[in-house]
């Protein structure tokens, strides 16, 4: 090992002042003990990795405290990826317990879980890649945790296996728990490999309050591609915003509660585009859907089932060539439908709907399924019917709206798309202000529950991973649900992680305060220019 000249950095993703003078700074090569590198770190400092393959062999474990004054940074060097490779799949590549700390541009493979946080607060995962792991990509589930301010943003997460979630954040039944943390500008894709399980793209469990799940890519998953469940009291409602979906193996979005959802493109799901339904303590309330565009095939675009409380269905562009486009169910007095336009017609509910027509009403959209898909509006349906009151303050590119406002993800424009076209990759943002093209916009979205539709047969996850000697291991796997999508779960981990129960979905064929951490992360955040990989060295 061998000891670096000192520089500071610019610390954009941090809460900080926006430069942070490291303690030390140290950088390592491949071949060199990374873990012990790692162990020796003290608030402030910083560890470069160099580019090459670290192997690891043995237990990793990161123990580290840092300070919102002295954060410790891990990071690749400049221009290189280090790839840290676990061969052992009975084994997690790391088990991190971490507070105000930051790993940057790292590659992981290997393993059982990928990453594996333990008690952790103010973690940073950024413009890292997880992949080829033999069971969930990262993980957050210690029972009687709660996780406070991580910020998972800019990762590429593929090829899992086993139960093989990109992301499994919480435990069932409000065993542990994310809270005000930011899951933006992640690439999910190909959690449906041959040995998945379950496989959901990011998935949010019960108890879980604050979060935002903001303009991520998420595509080619077994399960939903984004799954949250119910508050359950414990703060405020998480945000799912901005996010664009396809090929997801059952819902795209699934929710029970406490969510607010918009600016979301979903071009296929195997079950409904957006499915709002009873699962575990949970049922449909305290939810709002606004200006969402939904273009699928062979499925329902919104579904309601077993409402208990408000929720609103409002100004979603909703394109079903099976339909309906919205299908309504519970308690139909607390269903509040409004300005919405689609294809496929409504059942059960009343009004705030019309027909429209898929080829006048966007630039050229069709039920392929993915992508290629231009779900821009033309001008028409779409254009200014949108009912004020429910529109957010910007679009999927993260640009003002019109007003009057517009029905969907997007702000019409005569000349067609200024942003990201959609594809496989990273999300870019149009440049507004002279800056980059993937800068951050504010606001946020709830979360889904999971469970799956009436009559669903699909499995909830049981315990069955069992740590191995090194305190790793992945989840478990499926044990069953009722028809009602309840979850059975059957205990946690041996290491006393809560397992993984999965959403128990699977089927045969205006938002809330943000916690004070999300709100300053709002402000602090700066736009970087993303290269073609997924990994950005400071």
């Amino acid at each position: 090992m061998k000891r670096a000249a000192f520089f500071g950095i610019g610390m954009g993703l941090w809460l900080a002042a926006p430069s942070v003078s490291h303690a030390e700074t140290y950088e390592i090569a491949a071949g060199d003990d990374i873990e012990a590198a790692i162990a020796m770190l003290q608030a402030g400092d910083e560890l470069v990795l160099g580019g090459g393959m670290y192997v690891v062999t043995e237990l990793f474990t990161v123990d580290l405290v840092g300070s919102e004054a002295q954060p410790i940074l891990i990071r690749a060097k400049d221009g290189e990826v280090p790839h840290v490779h676990r061969p052992d799949a009975n084994q997690n590549i790391v088990d991190i317990n971490a507070q105000w700390v930051t790993f940057e541009g790292i590659e992981w493979s290997g393993g059982s879980a990928g990453i594996r946080i333990s008690a952790s607060e103010h973690l940073t995962i950024s413009n890292c890649e997880v992949h080829s792991t033999n069971d969930v990509a990262v993980r957050a589930n210690d029972g009687g945790v709660t996780y406070e301010a991580l910020h998972i943003t800019g990762n590429e997460i593929h090829d899992t296996g086993n139960t093989g979630e990109g992301m499994y954040l919480g435990c069932n039944d409000n065993g542990c728990r994310l809270a005000n943390s930011v899951i933006e500008r992640n690439w999910v894709h190909h959690t449906n490999g041959p040995t998945i399980t379950q496989g959901d793209g990011i998935e949010l469990k019960e108890g879980s309050y604050g979060n935002i799940i903001r303009d991520n890519v998420i595509h080619d998953t077994n399960y939903p591609c984004i799954l949250t469940y119910s508050a359950v009291g414990n703060g405020e409602a998480n945000i799912i915003e901005g996010n664009a979906m396809w090929n997801c193996g059952d819902h795209a979005i699934q929710s029970a509660a406490d969510s607010v959802i918009r600016n979301n493109i979903i071009l296929s799901a195997n079950a409904s585009g957006i499915s709002l339904q009873p699962h575990q303590s949970g049922a449909p309330t305290n939810i709002v859907v606004v200006n969402n565009t939904i273009v699928v095939p062979g499925s329902r675009a919104i579904n309601i089932s077993g409402a208990v409380g408000p929720v609103t269905i409002a100004n979603n562009a909703v394109y079903s060539e099976a339909g309906p486009a919205i299908m309504v169910g519970g308690d139909l007095g607390q269903v509040d439908i409004v300005s919405n336009v689609g294809l496929g017609g409504m059942s059960g509910g009343r009004g705030g709907y019309v027909d429209g027509d898929l080829v006048a009403d966007f630039v050229d959209a069709g039920f392929h399924g993915g992508t290629p898909n231009d779900v821009f509006p033309a001008a028409g349906a779409l254009q200014g019917t949108g009912n004020a009151e429910y529109a957010p303050e910007t679009d999927f590119n993260g640009l003002p709206i019109n007003d009057p406002p517009d029905v969907g993800a997007y702000a019409y424009g005569p000349d067609g798309n200024p942003g990201w076209v959609l594809q496989a990759g990273f999300k870019e943002f149009p440049d507004i202000d002279g800056g980059d093209t993937d800068g951050d916009t504010a606001g946020g979205t709830d979360g889904d529950t999971s469970g799956g539709d009436e009559g669903s047969t699909g499995g909830g996850e049981s315990g069955g991973g069992v740590d191995d000697s090194n305190g790793s291991g992945g989840a478990g796997s499926d044990s069953g649900v009722d028809a009602s999508g309840g979850e059975a779960s059957s205990g946690p981990d041996a290491d006393g992680s809560q397992e993984d129960d999965g959403c128990g979905c699977r089927t045969d064929g205006g938002s809330a305060p943000l916690g004070a951490f999300a709100l300053v992360m709002l402000g602090a955040l700066t736009r970087r220019q993303r290269p073609a990989l997924s990994l950005i060295h400071i």
